[in-house]
């Protein structure tokens, strides 16, 4: 027997009750945690689709590239890059400087190969004069390749050289034969004999007249389709099954043409969200399917509701999904791919309800915007799926209180009201979606972070320490599931229209954060992020009937990334994800109780948490039974964020299984443990038989255990 959410939710809480036998709700002795599992009521299956990624802006760190604004969509300066203090730091590289003295080098915008001007050199006889880019980073024995457009005079005499060392032989060098005045194409190729972080990429000449550069690019020769060649492995081993581009606050203000045609000619453009960062458009949409194809994944398309048009988004849908008798499903075809991409799942702007996003426009406006986007949209795909960029009050209480507290006066205009914010006021953007839009949305988009060592404080209308201990930091997260679906069953109440209308919920954007407010230390992240993680999950399934699409926003940087730039393991965020993906794909979630609820925390309801904590009824480990989707396996899968070894008594009613089954467990030293690059992994999966689940199952410490048994 399948059954709904709210039955799946009301079937554990009338278990509890019966495991309580009047017991009041507060946790159980130690080793006395009950846990009982009726495999007669079962879930809806849980989405592939849950277990994504997502990349922001368009060109991301999983492209290969390793020169920065290589087709100079800035000058080429003396100026110095941002400080490494900077909160967009993340979002900026070395630049390009001059060699030379000054005036060497002058951006020419009569003679540019690509955006608004190239480079052109002045030459000396003697000294060379050029362009360099350093704190490039390569490995010993690692081959790079790459290319330059270059063109000018015949007395120029050009080299593109790879330094790793300041000594006379710590370089290898490229020559350039002779340039006419028309650019032309040079390939590159390079070996370094050591690993450094402090490479440096040089383009001089020397002789008569001036040469120019267009444009230049440098990559690891082992590439796929321009993609580091070891993130991609390690991408697919965790297991990513969908990815979402280009994601978050780029979106808005970005022109999905800017990225067709030949990667080199495509116009460098600055990021206005980002901090001015130079967007090269490397990659577009057919670099992104091609990823998506490379591990596996569906891809989820965000479009511009921001600074775009509905025309344009409506045209890109045609791109993508459109025969070659279509238009653009011909433009499409002569840029080298003939059959459609069939994507189905877009997303509809991001965050449309913050004054930070470009474009924003009181909610009243933004619902007739989304509504025309999806109608010209399904124009032309009927059958695509659609994600409203919405957020309940929760979320834009939450926003508004990270902002006010750790962004004072950057973004947010100054919050006069007390949060959190009310239902139906101008400040519940899931509301006017849902009342106006409803007829043009599948999914409703919710955007999900949490502080795990801070709670809001409603009286002092701030974000305050807490010393939690492992169990409630790793709560958090999930606790903001508990407060959309509340906000959720609110809308419900009050438009019982939306009962018919098979609405979703995607949580598109999720994970920990760890900023802090001035004065404040820095928190010990340690297995915090990744038990989370698996806490969040968990929840997710609880609520597959309403969940389909999902995605941390972290997900696909979750690497242990080496000096050199390649990614050489994953951190225990991403072993979770791998772990847990592995066993429950398709999985059909069965009703746990317990005689051991969750227990209160603080914080805020309807800022960051729901009215009661979510969880299984088994404090302090969190449990979660499931059929593999064939139901052919039992899955049995417990999460013990504490510090101390713990014990439960499984009581599994409607299923027999077989005697012996499989065990697989990650298990952390301590709670400040995570894996780092150049040690043995600490944080690793174990995989062993076990026997027939005991009368006390016994956890270690720090731990996700799945079980599995076949059905008999």
């Amino acid at each position: 027997m399948t059954i709904s959410r709210r039955e799946f939710v009301a079937a554990s809480v009338a278990g509890a009750a019966l495991l309580n036998h009047g017991v009041k709700a507060f946790a159980a002795p130690a080793g006395n945690i009950q846990v009982g599992i009726d495999a007669a009521k079962v879930g809806a299956p849980v989405s592939p689709m849950i277990f994504g990624g997502y990349m922001e802006p368009a060109t991301t760190r999983v492209w290969a590239e390793m020169l920065t604004d290589r087709k100079f969509g800035r000058p080429i300066t003396d100026a110095q890059p941002p400080q490494e203090g900077s909160f967009f730091r993340r979002m900026a590289g070395e630049p390009f400087k001059p060699m030379g003295p000054a005036g060497t080098v002058e951006m020419d915008s009569e003679k540019a190969f690509v955006g608004k001007h190239s480079a052109r050199i002045k030459l000396d006889a003697s000294e060379p004069h050029g362009i360099a880019q350093s704190k490039l980073r390569v490995g010993q024995g690692r081959s790079y390749v790459g290319r330059i457009y270059l063109a000018g005079d015949a007395g120029a005499k050009v080299v593109v050289r790879l330094v790793w060392g300041a000594g006379a032989g710590d370089s290898q060098t490229v020559q350039i034969p002779a340039l006419s005045g028309q650019f032309k194409k040079f390939p590159l190729k390079f070996t370094s004999p050591v690993d450094t972080d402090q490479a440096r990429f040089e383009v001089l000449g020397t002789g008569s007249g001036t040469f120019h550069v267009g444009n230049a690019s440098l990559m690891p020769a082992d590439n796929v389709q321009g993609f580091n060649a070891s993130m991609v492995k390690h991408i697919k081993e965790v297991g990513f099954l969908m990815a979402k581009w280009p994601g978050g606050n780029f979106v808005s203000g970005y022109d999905w043409y800017d990225g067709l045609g030949d990667a080199d000619k495509r116009p460098p453009k600055p990021q206005p969200m980002w901090s001015n960062r130079i967007e090269s458009n490397d990659v577009g949409i057919h670099e992104f399917i091609a990823f998506c194809r490379l591990i596996g994944a569906e891809p989820d398309l965000a479009v511009n509701t921001g600074l775009g048009e509905a025309r344009v988004a409506a045209e890109l849908v045609e791109y993508c999904n459109g025969t070659v008798n279509t238009r653009l499903g011909k433009m499409r075809a002569d840029n080298g791919h003939a059959e459609p991409f069939n994507v189905r799942c877009w997303t509809i702007g991001n965050e449309m309800y913050g004054p930070w996003q470009f474009g924003y426009m009181p909610m009243s406006q933004y619902t007739v915007k989304h509504n025309y986007f999806v109608e010209e949209m399904r124009k032309v795909d009927p059958k695509i799926k659609v994600a409203c960029a919405g957020a309940s009050i929760c979320e834009e209480s939450w926003c508004a209180a990270e902002q006010k507290q750790m962004e004072p006066g950057f973004w947010q205009p100054p919050l006069l009201d007390k949060l959190p914010f009310k239902h139906e006021s101008k400040n519940d953007s899931d509301w006017w979606l849902l009342k106006d839009s409803s007829d043009y949305i599948d999914y409703i988009s919710e955007h999900t972070y949490c502080y795990p060592d801070m709670a809001f404080d409603a009286e002092k209308q701030m974000y305050v320490d807490v010393t939690d201990p492992l169990q409630l930091r790793t709560r958090r997260m999930a606790n903001r599931i508990g407060a959309a679906f509340e906000a959720w069953q609110y809308y419900v109440e009050k438009m019982p229209v939306l009962k018919s209308k098979n609405i979703k919920i995607t949580f598109d954007e999720w994970g920990c954060r760890y900023r802090t407010p001035p004065g404040r230390a820095p928190q010990l992240v340690g297995m915090v992020t990744a038990l989370s993680y698996a806490v969040f999950l968990h929840e997710m399934f609880r609520h597959s009937d309403m969940i389909d699409v999902s995605c941390p926003t972290g997900g696909l940087n979750t690497l242990l990334m080496d000096s050199t730039g390649q990614a050489v393991g994953l951190t225990a965020e991403a072993l979770v994800m791998k772990l847990i993906r592995t066993h429950f794909v398709d999985a059909l979630p069965i009703v746990v109780s317990g005689n051991s609820p969750q227990v209160p925390m603080r914080g805020t309801p309807m800022v960051d948490m729901g009215s009661e904590p979510v969880g299984s009824p088994t404090y302090p480990i969190d449990v979660l039974a499931a059929f593999s989707g064939d139901r052919k396996t039992f899955i049995l899968s417990v999460i013990n964020a504490t510090e101390e070894a713990q014990e439960f008594m499984p009581q599994i009613s409607g299923v027999k299984l077989r005697g012996t089954g499989k065990l697989s467990q990650l298990v952390a030293p301590s709670a400040t443990s995570n894996n780092e690059v150049g040690k043995e992994p600490v944080v690793k999966i174990a995989e062993s038989s076990v026997g027939a689940l005991p009368e006390k199952v016994q956890l270690p410490p720090v731990s996700v255990s799945i079980y599995q048994y076949e059905i008999a």
